[in-house]
């Protein structure tokens, strides 16, 4: 083999090497985030109650309730008071309905041992406490 062939084979193999050096990297998987819901506990009376303590890992809270049979009517007060349950104090008053109705409520606090003290009077009542876990998702690359 020439000089000139050896000169265009390694112009050739340079070139394919380059070439293959500038290709886009392999596509990753796209990582989705997500929101799932733990149900920390669930609640139902008439009067007022306070709950069992209960953790919050990430303090993001969702409070899902409903008031019915209120009796007389415009007398039915319902309310969720979120405490600390180590110290009983007050941290927030997420709901606070008067009469029957439904509803979805949100608190964030620092993590911690919570507690809620119900106040209500004339009405039934019922709510969940659930706990955002935050996550993602790979989904595949088709």
């Amino acid at each position: 083999m020439g000089r000139r062939a050896w000169g265009r084979a390694a112009a050739g193999l340079a070139a394919l090497l380059l070439t293959s050096a500038c290709e886009a990297p392999a596509a990753r998987p796209v990582q989705q985030e997500v929101v799932i819901w733990k149900n920390l506990g669930e609640w139902s009376g008439r009067g007022n109650a306070q709950t069992e303590s209960f953790i919050g890992l990430t303090g993001a809270l969702r409070m899902r309730w409903r008031t019915s049979h209120e009796a007389p009517k415009g007398s039915g007060t319902f309310r969720l008071v979120l405490q600390s349950a180590i110290s009983g104090r007050d941290l927030q008053a997420p709901v606070d309905q008067k009469g029957d109705g439904e509803g979805t409520a949100y608190a964030a606090d620092d993590p911690r041992v919570f507690q809620i003290s119900v106040e209500s009077s004339n009405l039934d009542w019922w709510f969940t406490v659930e706990e955002a876990l935050f996550g993602r998702r790979a989904e595949k690359n088709e």
